[in-house]
Formats: C-alpha cells, structure tokens, sequence
C-alpha cells in the first residue's frame, strides 16, 4: 500500500476529530460565549450541513485542480478556520469557522477517497478505502477522548488549537508524498459536469448511495443517543460514557479493516450480510438495553459492523462510478453525511414523542429495514445484460461483481 494512502488516512484521523469532538465540549463553549446549550449543539448541525453541502461543491470547484494542490488547499483552510475558532470571543465567528471547515473537510474527503483508490491496482481499492475511513474510527477511539479531556482540564480552545496541530503533520506529508496530477492522472479529456452528475444518480449508483445514507443513519441515530440510553435505561454510571464511546471506536477500526480485505473479493457477501446483521443487532441492542453485560458486549459489535458496512458501501460507488471520477468520492461523503444528520434527528424526534429512551435504537434498526428493502428492491427489479453474471452474483449494490 503506498504511503501516500496512510497520509490521507492521518489527515482524516484530524478532521474526524474536530468533526465529533464538540460532543464533549458543548457546556463549556455554551458558558464560555454565553449562549444556551441548544445554541451550542448548532455548531455540530452547522458542520454536518457544511459537510453534505461541501461535497459536492468542492469537488466541482476543485475537479481542474492538480490533487495534491487541492488536498493542501483543503488542509489548508481547515486548520486556520481552527486557529480562528480557539481565538475568537464571538459565537456568530465560531459558527461560521465550523461550517467553513465542514467545507474543507467535505471537499478532502472527496478529493481523498479518489486519490486513494486510483493510487493502488483494483484488488486494493477496499483496503485503500478502509485506510481512509479508518481515519475517522481512530478519531472515535483516541481523538475524541482526548479532546474531551483536553477541554475537561484546559478549556474547550485548547481542542481546537490541538486539531490544528495534529493537522500541520498531515500538511507536510501530503506536500511530500501525495503526486501533483489533475484529475484521475490518465491525461484523458475531463468528464464533463453533466455526464457526471448524470452517472452518480443513474439507476447504477442512486441505489447504493441511498443504502449508505440509511446505513450512517441508523448508526449515528443510535450513537448519538447511547450516553442517556446507558445511564438512564442500563444502570450505568456516567463514568462509562467514554469507555462506551471507545469500545464503539475500537469496534469500528476493526470493522473497516475486516472490511477493507473482503470487500474487493466478496463485495455482495460483505454488504448484504452487514445489512442484515445490523437490522438484527439494533434490534437486540434495544431488547437488551437493560442488561449493562449485554448491551456493553453489543456496542463494539454493532461499531465493527457499521463501519465495516459503510466502508464496503463506499468501496462499491468508487468501483461503480467510472463515470463520475471527479464526483464518486462526493457522493459517497453526501451519502455518509446526509445519514449523520438525518439519523440524530429522527432519534430525537422519537425522544421527544415520549417513545423512551431505547426509542433512538429502535429506529436504526427501522433505517436497517428500510436499507434491506431498497437492496431487495433493486437486486429484483435489475435484469442480467448480455454476458453478465446471473442477479444472484451481480445485486445492484455490486452492479457486477467484483471491483
């Protein structure tokens, strides 16, 4: 694997930091710049929405760019919005620097997980793509925490001056490893916009996409929702906040990276057996709630197939979306974001109908049902082309098999 990939997996790792860290920061921010709590949660809704909405925009801004100029471009803002935000008394400047990194965020990430894939030969594309996404788990399992303890002991500021630090290595690594080409390196004409877009919401990709954003539906639904289901439904103190939030974090790194080695060889088997596992794990997750041995030994399990699923989804519209070289890796961080900011909202619509606290898990394994039924949807309703494999080789999740 080239050095290049693990660049961008450390430069991820950052910005999934930042992008989750605020779940342990929102009471000092909120007392700090004297707002409410609820004004201090619209920092994380201000990124998610810069995140769905930068996607597809940098990529398009960006398509002509040389990669590496992008990447560093991207980096770039991230980290001064970063040094921005720890310094600014302002809430109205702290927002804005939020979704102004969100867009830097969304626009690496896009520009990343194409860079990725077209660095290593087809049967390395999952694992190029679990080195990226991996970045994220790692963020789960060690930033998040970290920066939950910088803000307990030094002030929220100072986990915002820690992502932009951790950040500046990704910088130099990026200048130093990441090749300065345009576009996919092929020296081919550029796709146009149109024939893009066109082939990222065909009949080939839409299904997919839809399936992923149901998938981080469901597990951002529940993840956002596990402190009061623990100590409120389960019995546990608040102290096993963290080590829930780490044992779903360890869960997802080792998800991604069993993902990352089966998705290229059986892309339809690592799919459809994750959607079913999960529909079925959610489910048991919010029966057994009330026992703290169970739904703790759940947690890691249902953080492995989230994310094992998710990684082996984004596999799937890179290898499918020849196409769409510029937008492929836009439309699987739309997917993935749209899913984060749906999820939690739902949740919370179902908390505050008065459904009780397993609520929230009960409609991930809702979102669960509704992936299986549009997979099922589309592997029937596809028909076997001339020389292709027979459907039930060939699910529209995979449109063909193999990578």
């Amino acid at each position: 694997m080239p050095i290049a990939v693990y660049v961008l997996g450390l430069a991820v790792f950052a910005q999934g930091t930042s992008e989750f860290m605020l779940s342990g920061l929102v009471s000092g921010i909120a007392a700090d710049l004297d707002v409410s709590l609820s004004a201090a949660g619209l920092l994380t809704s201000a990124f998610a929405v810069g995140m769905v909405v930068g996607a597809p925009l940098m990529a398009l801004s960006s398509r002509a760019w040389p990669r590496r100029r992008a990447l560093l471009l991207f980096l770039a803002v991230f980290v001064a919005v970063h040094v921005v935000g720890a310094l600014t008394p302002s809430y109205g400047v702290l927002l804005a620097t939020r979704f102004v990194g969100a867009l830097a965020n969304a626009g690496f990430w896009a520009v990343a997980l194409t860079t990725a894939v077209s660095m290593v030969p087809d049967r390395l594309k999952g694992r190029a793509t679990a080195v990226v996404v991996g970045g994220v788990t790692v963020a789960c399992v060690v930033g998040v925490p970290a920066g939950a303890l910088l803000g307990e002991h030094w002030g929220w500021r100072s986990a915002f001056w820690a992502v932009a630090v951790v950040s500046l290595p990704a910088v130099l690594a990026v200048l130093r490893s990441i090749p300065g080409g345009r576009g996919t390196d092929t020296g081919a004409a550029p796709v146009p916009v149109r024939d893009e877009l066109r082939a990222l919401t065909g009949p080939r990709l839409r299904p997919v996409l839809l399936t992923m954003a149901l998938v981080q539906g469901a597990t951002f639904c529940a993840f956002s929702y596990l402190e009061p289901l623990l100590t409120r439904e389960t019995g546990l103190g608040a102290g096993w906040e963290p080590v829930s939030l780490a044992l779903f974090g360890a869960g997802s790194f080792a998800g991604v990276t069993v993902a990352g080695r089966f998705a290229d060889a059986r892309p339809v088997a690592v799919v459809a057996t994750g959607l079913a596992a999960l529909t079925l794990g959610w489910a048991a997750l919010a029966l057994a709630a009330g026992s703290p041995v169970l739904a703790l030994a759940l947690i890691p399990l249902l953080g492995m197939l989230a994310f094992g699923t998710g990684t082996a989804l984004i596999t799937r519209v890179l290898g499918l979306a020849s196409g769409a070289p510029t937008l492929a890796g836009a439309g699987s961080t739309t997917a993935f974001n749209l899913g984060a900011t749906v999820g939690p909202w739902a949740g919370g619509l179902a908390l505050d109908a008065g459904f009780g606290y397993r609520a929230p898990v009960w409609v991930s394994a809702l979102l669960m049902v509704l992936a299986l039924l549009v997979a099922a949807t589309t592997a029937k309703g596809r028909r076997p082309r001339a020389g292709e494999r027979r459907p039930s080789e060939a699910v529209d999740l995979s449109a063909g098999g193999r990578l």
